[in-house]
């Protein structure tokens, strides 16, 4: 594994264990160069998921954009990265689990979506806020209102 700080070939396991529900594994790593420290989790990979864009373009399915998404979501807000780890996880585990080599960027907005809205309020409303592209204070205010409506009818 090359180190991040310096570019080194050589860096040397010091630790590993079992994360994410036993789904991967966290390594401890210290460079034998610059003696800098980082974290690294290896995880399987059943098979490389193209996702499609609303402009039809093709990517590969990385696990980290949706860690990046949640996370700015939830910036500030009371959930620890243990949370965050087992919400992404469990989006993972949908598109892995759903059988197809594509899937449309929708699908997994509307999995990030139903996630946030179980976690926190505040991140599932930020999140929104992007994806559904709210150009104006009253796109919130609509928002939050149906959601409220559809509370109220799920109980």
């Amino acid at each position: 594994m090359r180190c991040p700080f310096c570019g080194a070939e050589e860096t040397a396991v010091k630790d590993s264990r079992p994360a994410e529900e036993r789904n991967a594994v966290r390594r401890r790593r210290n460079c034998n160069m610059c003696g800098g420290r980082f974290t690294t989790f290896e995880r399987v990979q059943l098979r490389e998921i193209m996702v499609i864009k609303r402009d039809g373009k093709r990517t590969v399915f990385e696990r980290e954009k949706i860690l990046r998404a949640v996370k700015l979501a939830l910036r500030k807000r009371p959930v620890n990265a243990d949370e965050i780890e087992q919400l992404v996880s469990g989006i993972v585990r949908q598109v892995e689990s759903g059988g197809e080599n594509e899937i449309n960027s929708r699908a997994i907005g509307d999995m990030v979506m139903q996630a946030l809205k179980r976690v926190d309020p505040v991140g599932y409303v930020r999140y929104a806020s992007v994806y559904r592209d709210f150009t104006d204070p009253g796109d919130f205010a609509n928002f939050i209102e149906e959601n409220a409506l559809e509370d109220k009818v799920e109980e």
